[in-house]
């Protein structure tokens, strides 16, 4: 099951485990949390009407009674192959519900989604992770096919030693989400960094951002050539403030091209 995503940097979103916690700043007004609560609303309507509600039931059991995340996480088997089916090439965010890399997903589950990553060339897939310091602690054990990305998020200065965490591990292209930027981020050390993505808090409850914090990391990424792009200004209504910066729309991507010989799972 193909779920196609809104999200401007990515094409589809795939999921083989659900359910997180909040460990920074950058969570407190977790979207994933957000549409867990709609997507877990819906299983329970379909439920009412005596229809199974299929893969919709995992996000019933991964929240709490007032909707906020319970600490439980589902490895989810079926979704598991997911990609194997899915002939044309796209672009995946892996994980848009969840972290693989949290704590309590195993590592023998992670080397089952990356041996699935490894099976399929064709995809290009953007891991995302607040928990670089596991990825770099699994790296030996995954196999690091040029077509996964591996990324973290960088909300403010306090956590800006993920970037150093990420550059630990081996893939091929690391990237940073700086998504919700919610202070300033000066003089960051951009080396071995392919790509970065600066966004401001959407939805209720957003923090603001300021403009020249943009502007600072847009520069500091041209200097050290590193591609640049611009998600949101954000806001509670994003429609309205839009993607220009300075007169433009920036959606830089990493330039890549390459082949992969498929592996057995």
């Amino acid at each position: 099951m193909a779920t196609q995503s809104s999200i401007e940097w990515t094409e589809s979103t795939w999921n083989p485990v659900i359910g997180c916690d909040k460990v920074s700043a950058g969570c407190k007004h977790c979207y994933a949390e957000r549409m867990a609560k709609r997507l877990a609303s819906m299983a329970r309507a379909l439920e009412a009407k005596g229809q199974n509600p299929g893969r919709l039931s995992h996000y019933t059991k991964v929240l709490s009674k007032n909707h906020k995340w319970n600490g439980r996480l589902i490895q989810d088997p079926d979704a598991l192959l997911d990609p194997l089916g899915w002939r044309a090439p796209r672009t995946i965010f892996v994980n848009s519900m969840s972290d693989l890399f949290h704590p309590d997903v195993p590592l023998v589950f992670i080397r089952q989604v990356f041996s699935v990553m490894n099976r399929c060339p064709q995809h290009t897939f953007q891991i995302l992770t607040k928990r670089p310091e596991i990825t770099a602690q699994y790296d030996a054990e995954l196999n690091w096919t040029p077509n996964i990305w591996m990324g973290t998020s960088v909300e403010r200065a306090d956590v800006v030693s993920r970037i150093d965490d990420l550059r630990r591990t081996s893939a091929h292209i690391h990237f940073l989400s700086i998504e919700p930027l919610i202070g300033p981020l000066n003089d960051l050390d951009l080396s071995h960094i392919e790509w970065a993505i600066v966004g401001g808090e959407s939805g209720p409850g957003a923090r603001p951002m300021k403009e020249s914090w943009v502007r600072s990391l847009r520069d500091q990424c041209l200097a050290a050539d590193v591609p640049f792009f611009f998600k949101q200004w954000g806001g509670i209504q994003k429609h309205r403030t839009g993607r220009e910066l300075d007169g433009r729309i920036w959606d830089e991507m990493p330039n890549v091209s390459y082949e992969v010989d498929a592996v057995s799972i």
